[in-house]
């Protein structure tokens, strides 16, 4: 009789309650008609993977309409209410994101309106996927419903002020900490940021779990937030562990320790994102607290192994720091872990008998943890400043001890000076015997560096001309602006050969930049039937590597104009590779039409670029102590031609 219902009415033992265990997602229509109905006891098991039906009639003999509210704590609640042939359905709970909760101010009450005389069947779909312990369900009137929600609220709300105040500051500490990092740009500053805003995020989970309305983000994404809630900890923890090895510099006083860290790190990561998919994805919250006692079984002692070698072996100035920090982190994960362990926080009267027990009191290590660090942090600045101000004062007197070491010296050089002075003139002979040997060489080599120069004038004006009849066919095939941008990068390009042909030797990397602009311009020209790809696996590498200019162009230019473009295939590709794993090897690879099918074809134009590299190769080796050797290789398989591939292997 729900206009008799003065406080609240429990479902559980009540006569008057049938219940039914079926799978989850159970159609409505076959869980009504079934005939499986028994009564509700606290005997009834449920697992993760099933759904605890209720149903009873509730009746309104009142000439007003009555308003009762089902209580549940359970994550996932659905509630349908039958009068006649209309059915009403409501959601809640606290894995239901919060546009499809019926009920906006709260997960855990949902209210059922019964018009005067009104009869109606209700049924409540129960489901658990957490395996967390529940209260039953209960039928409150509209006074217990005040006065239930304004005791939870009670209850909840020193807990809720401590996770703001947790927010507040670490958010506060993390903008500082940015702020450091976008000035300075160093590793240590930039896994502090990580260690924090995961700690942030970590902060909003767990004020998801209570009635808190105002910021209370992750009720929109609660099935996220539920499976996110260990891999969380787990990054933070991993951030925290490379800033330790930073902020110690672990490196400097025990290598293997180091890497010990950056393996855990590294397994921190890898583990919360593995968690997370597979939690996400597939085993929902089922084994979540198997592993979460198995990881900490093993975390814990280890963490007790890495803390105990590094406070022996690190001897940093801010070790002390480390050591009050993992302290509080210490106590208060293992303090949380038996709290949540024993279920302490469910005990009524127990000193931790409070909401979100165990978050609240691993927040407060974390939160004592951070406050040390950035104290440390503080403190490394200052003693960043002493080292370079000592560093100063030390080289301020290295180099007064130079100037006199330098004048010392002088004074003994000029004396040497003036007693060789004697033997320079009677070896004069001798070397003006040498100094006209030597005019001799100078000679020779102005002459093969001017037939170098020549060389490379020569590829110059082949170069712009097949250039400039690319220009022509884009503006006769009426693709003028194609032919507008070609001419731009064309240039672009020409100013970039000019440069280079001022120098005997440019560098790998430049020459680099040439032919991207080079290859740029020929897919402009060609299409999209023309690909290419450059694999290099670091520019920077290639900088240390010397060649005459321009050396690679013509052979590209080849490979293109004479083995791409007169190729049917509907896919034109090139690759270029530079492998630096040992000498530099630079390898260009066609799929055009070969060597033998090209040299039918060259009758009005003779291709004059690979002739040219290879005379300008002789000079290069002759003049340089280092040589570069040129290798064309026809690609065949089963007698079809696949290609031309060129191999530059530079020698030291």
């Amino acid at each position: 009789m729900a206009d008799s219902i003065v406080s609240k009415f429990e479902l559980i033992n009540s006569k008057e309650v049938q219940a039914l265990i079926n799978d989850k997602g159970s159609n409505f229509k076959d869980v009504k008609e079934s005939v499986s109905w028994r009564p509700y006891s606290s005997e009834l098991a449920v697992n993760s993977k099933q759904a605890l039906w209720l149903k009873f009639d509730l009746k309104n003999n009142s000439k007003d309409t009555i308003r009762n509210y089902i209580y549940s704590d359970t994550p996932s609640n659905t509630i349908y209410q039958v009068f006649k042939n209309e059915i009403k359905v409501f959601k809640n709970g606290r894995l239901i994101p919060l546009p499809k909760r019926t009920n906006k101010s709260d997960y855990y009450f949902t209210e059922i309106a019964l018009d005067p005389f009104q009869t109606s069947q209700v049924f409540i779909e129960l489901h658990n996927p957490l395996n967390k312990k529940i209260d039953p369900p209960t039928l409150n009137s509209k006074l217990s419903y005040w006065e239930t929600l304004h005791n939870i609220n009670a209850k909840q709300d020193a807990s809720i002020s401590f996770i703001y105040i947790y927010i507040i500051t670490i958010t506060t500490i993390f903008i500082f900490a940015l702020v450091f990092w976008l000035r300075l740009w160093k590793k240590l500053y930039l896994y502090y940021i990580g260690y924090l805003f995961f700690q942030i995020i970590y902060g909003f989970q767990v004020l998801r779990t209570t009635s808190a309305s105002f910021g209370n983000l992750f009720t929109y994404f609660p099935t996220l937030s539920t499976s996110a809630f260990q891999p969380v900890q787990f990054v933070f923890i991993g951030f925290y562990i490379l800033f330790i090895k930073h902020l110690l510099k672990v490196k400097y006083y025990d290598k293997l320790l180091a890497k010990v860290l950056s393996y855990l790190g590294g397994f921190c990561f890898i583990y919360a994102f593995s968690h997370f998919i597979f939690s996400y994805f597939f085993f929902g919250n089922m084994f979540a607290e198997t592993v979460f006692i198995i990881v900490r079984l093993i975390i814990i002692p280890l963490n007790f192994i890495l803390i105990f070698w590094i406070i022996y072996k690190v001897k940093h100035p801010l070790i002390s720091y480390f050591i009050v920090g993992q302290t509080f982190f210490f106590i208060g994960a293992v303090l949380s872990s038996y709290v949540a362990y024993a279920e302490l926080n469910f005990v009524p009267g127990h000193f931790f008998n409070f909401t979100q027990a165990p978050n609240i009191i691993f927040q407060i290590g974390l939160l004592a943890e951070v406050i040390c660090f950035s104290l440390a942090l503080g403190e490394n600045v200052l003693l960043l400043q002493k080292e370079k101000t000592i560093a100063n004062k030390e080289l301020i007197v290295q180099l007064k001890e130079n100037q006199a070491l330098q004048e010392n010296m002088n004074r003994k050089l000029d004396e040497k000076v003036h007693k060789k002075t004697e033997e320079l003139i009677k070896v004069y002979s001798e070397i003006e015997k040498d100094r006209e040997q030597k005019i001799k060489d100078e000679f020779t080599q102005k002459i093969r560096e001017t037939e170098m120069i020549a060389l490379r004038s020569q590829m110059n004006p082949h170069f712009i001309f097949n250039s400039l009849s690319a220009i022509k066919h884009l503006i006769m095939t009426s693709r003028n602006d194609d032919a507008i941008t070609y001419l731009d990068e064309f240039s672009a390009l020409l100013r970039g050969i000019l440069n280079s042909s001022k120098h005997q030797q440019i560098t790998v990397e430049e020459e680099l930049e040439i032919l991207e602009l080079y290859l740029s311009l020929e897919r402009s020209r060609m299409g999209s039937s023309f690909s290419y790809d450059i694999e290099v696996a670091s520019k920077e590498e290639l900088s240390q590597y010397q060649i005459p200019p321009l050396l690679l162009q013509p052979l590209v230019e080849n490979a293109i104009w004479h083995g791409l473009q007169p190729s049917l295939k509907a896919e034109k590709k090139l690759s270029i590779i530079f492998d630096t794993s040992d000498d530099l090897i630079i390898t260009i690879l066609d799929n055009g039409i070969g060597r033998k099918e090209s040299a039918k074809k060259k009758r009005l134009h003779e291709a004059m670029g690979t002739s040219l590299v290879q005379d300008r190769l002789t000079l290069f080796n002759h003049l340089s102590d280092k040589s570069i050797r040129l290798k064309i290789t026809d690609l065949e398989k089963d007698e079809v031609v696949l290609g031309t591939k060129i191999t530059l292997t530079y020698e030291t």
